[in-house]
């Protein structure tokens, strides 16, 4: 159990008792002293009593003496509770005991679907793609560790009318020549090109249009040479994956096209269900509270006026299907922001259906956009989308030159996984470490930086504590007392006890940023325990004390990194 958590249990029934009735305790670390409570304060006009005389009386009842070493009345009526050193060293005694450093399995894990990453076929991921690819990769991991069935859904753009042209387009370069195209990576020369025919031939264009007649019709042969642009498109997005080091697999693609077959029953349900409505001749659905700007009810178009289903449809059909068919309780979508209005509307027709009674529940994980050195919108030096590959091969290679000045003993082999290492972890953890909601700026030097926080900062402090025990030939002994005599000894251990609170708190959130921020003050204060207090230099009890602290710092960075996505590597 965390700190905050055992403090908050422990008051919990002396706030009851004076109030006559349950309190939250509000318990929070503070300047002030390791832990502050300002419940009291809430409590002052409820009661008729002065904040300050609730709160010593609060003290007087609870039962802290075996945990605190201090509980004082401050101000207005806040209670400081500093923690007893023996208490705090049976904590982190008992984390390295731990496998799971703290971290409990759920006790009722929930099937949870998170759909992100979502490129379209026949064309090259770029930098947009980054933001949901990693932040729905941490979901995926983190909701996983926590003992939750976890299904990825990379809900591909492979459907719809451009496949008429680009069917077309293959065929004019033949199939073998398509291939290997698309096999060197270059969609977006592919799809570029076949635009351009469509724009400026007419023949072309009215061909195009029969293919996406054929391949709406089920016809075979349409159908297998749609089905080789999307293989070669996933088998490029399976390499950048590689790349990124997230888990997405071919096994987790959800293309449009496979809720294809979902699309009538699910329009015909919302008929059966009086929600339907025509409206200038397409059926649509009209969400409780959507209003456009004019002030009128703003509709959802489920079926357009000539039959054919618009993405709301898609969307609908997919919501439906995984909350039904997969049995899903919470559904995760992390998509760009400016797509909230769409998200609120279908999960408004969702629950109207529904679909999304209680306790299953849909959530839009909205953020922000990736700008560049100027503010605007992240560019290539041609003025179009920086292509994803070319992102983090330059991350890679600037890490890696940067690894071979820092240490020039290492070898090529190692510098190329260190390179590969700090520098996809870089550019993982400065999208991580932002408020997911803001816009950020894509910062070079300030991504690589062994200072602030950065990944190679903590990736540094990981590979630190790995040096120490490479040095001392042996590993630390779990069953060491853990004493904790020194100020900095004592402010690492509190961050310590501190990682199983946050991992809960971002379970719920994902705000990735507060678990980045975590990890940051943990590898500050070890580099302060670091400095301060020798390990190796230390003798008997103290020695063993310290190496336990340096082994418990170097597991949860490594967990709380992998968490994110991002290697710890032994050396830097």
């Amino acid at each position: 159990m965390d700190l905050e958590r055992l403090l908050a249990d422990r008051l919990a029934p002396a706030f009851a008792a004076v109030a006559g009735g349950p309190v939250d305790p509000a318990v929070r670390r503070s300047q002030h002293a390791d832990f502050q409570s300002d419940a009291a304060l809430g409590l002052a006009r409820r009661l008729g009593r002065p904040p300050r005389e609730i709160a010593a009386e609060v003290r007087e009842r609870a039962s802290l003496a075996d945990v605190c070493a201090a509980v004082e009345v401050s101000g207005p009526g806040f209670l400081n509770l500093t923690v007893a050193g023996h208490a705090l060293g049976g904590l982190v005694s008992a984390l390295a005991a731990d496998p799971r450093l703290g971290v409990p399995v759920v006790a009722e894990p929930e099937t949870v679907v998170v759909d992100y990453s979502g490129p379209n076929v026949a064309k090259e991921m770029h930098v947009g793609h980054l933001r949901s690819t990693v932040i729905g990769d941490a979901a995926a991991r983190t909701l996983e560790w926590l003992g939750h069935r976890v299904l990825r859904a990379n809900h591909l753009g492979d459907w719809g009318t451009p496949f008429g042209m680009l069917i077309e387009h293959l065929l004019d370069l033949g199939e073998a020549g398509a291939a290997q195209e698309l096999s060197m990576g270059d969609l977006d020369g592919f799809y570029r090109a076949a635009r351009a025919k469509f724009d400026d031939d007419p023949a072309f264009q009215e061909r195009s249009r029969q293919r996406v007649v054929a391949l709406q019709g089920g016809d075979p042969a349409t159908l297998r040479l749609w089905r080789l642009l999307v293989t070669q498109s996933e088998s490029y997005f399976l390499t950048v994956y590689d790349l990124l080091d997230v888990t997405l697999t071919g096994d987790d693609f959800r293309g449009e096209s496979s809720y294809h077959d979902q699309l009538a029953p699910t329009v015909e349900e919302l008929d059966r269900l009086g929600l339907l409505r025509r409206s200038d001749g397409a059926d649509c659905v009209f969400p409780p509270g959507s209003v456009g700007r004019d002030g009128e009810p703003l509709p959802l178009i489920v079926r357009k006026s000539d039959g054919g289903y618009g993405y709301p449809a898609t969307d609908l059909a997919a919501l439906r299907h995984r909350t039904g068919a997969l049995g899903a309780t919470r559904l995760l979508y992390v998509v760009g922001l400016p797509q909230r209005r769409h998200f609120e509307m279908v999960f408004a027709v969702g629950a109207q259906a529904g679909w999304l009674a209680a306790p299953v529940r849909a959530e839009h994980v909205g953020f922000g956009s990736i700008l560049g050195p100027d503010g605007r919108m992240l560019r290539s030096r041609a003025g179009g989308s920086v292509k994803l590959v070319g992102l983090l091969t330059e991350a890679v290679q600037r890490a890696t030159a940067l690894a071979r000045e820092r240490n020039p003993e290492l070898g090529v082999a190692e510098a190329a996984a260190v390179g590969r290492a700090v520098g996809i972890g870089a550019v993982l953890y400065a999208d991580l470490s932002g408020d997911r909601h803001k816009d950020y700026v894509l910062d070079w030097e300030r991504m690589l930086s062994l200072d602030g926080n950065t990944a190679p900062y903590l990736q540094y402090a990981y590979s630190r504590v790995r040096s120490i025990f490479r040095r001392a030939g042996a590993a630390a002994r779990p069953d060491a007392e853990v004493s904790l005599a020194e100020p900095a000894e004592r402010a690492l251990a509190m961050e310590l006890v501190g990682f199983a609170a946050v991992v809960e708190e971002v379970a719920g959130s994902l705000e990735f940023h507060r678990l980045t921020a975590y990890l940051h003050r943990l590898a500050v204060a070890f580099s302060a325990f670091y400095e301060r207090c020798p390990v190796l230099r230390a003798e008997g009890p103290v020695r063993e004390s310290r190496l336990v602290l340096c082994e418990l710092t170097g597991q949860v960075l490594r967990q709380g990194l992998d968490l994110l996505g991002i290697r710890t590597p032994e050396r830097l």
